[in-house]
């Protein structure tokens, strides 16, 4: 899988704004031929942010009523939708959400996800 991403701050909106969004390297972590160090993220946290860091898996995996891919603006809404609920509901939310998509399809990759509430 590529290197996590991570969302940091959010609010409970309805758009994407509020939003912090940190990218990961285009490079697995793994080992590989072309290795490279990856790039390291600094930045200030207060009482009450939530952090989300994630894999590829839950945005990349196929399903719904086309066999789409679910993508990475879904998976934001539903993380900003409910970033003001607490960690373990967020939780259910966002597996339930997973599993109505997959129905029978057959999972494609690992699915990480963790989120930390400061």
């Amino acid at each position: 899988g590529q290197n996590p991403q991570g969302l940091t701050k959010p609010e409970p909106l309805q758009n994407l704004e509020g939003l912090e969004e940190i990218k990961g390297d285009k490079m697995p972590i793994a080992i590989y031929e072309r290795m490279e160090p990856f790039t390291n993220h600094e930045f200030k946290v207060e009482k009450d942010d939530c952090l989300y860091l994630f894999s590829d898996g839950y945005a990349d995996q196929f399903g719904g009523p086309k066999n789409k891919k679910f993508g990475y603006k879904q998976f934001k809404e539903i993380i900003l939708t409910n970033a003001d609920k607490p960690m373990a509901e967020q939780n259910n939310i966002i597996e339930k959400s997973l599993n109505e998509w997959i129905d029978n399809v057959e999972q494609i990759d690992d699915i990480t996800i963790l989120g930390i509430k400061i």
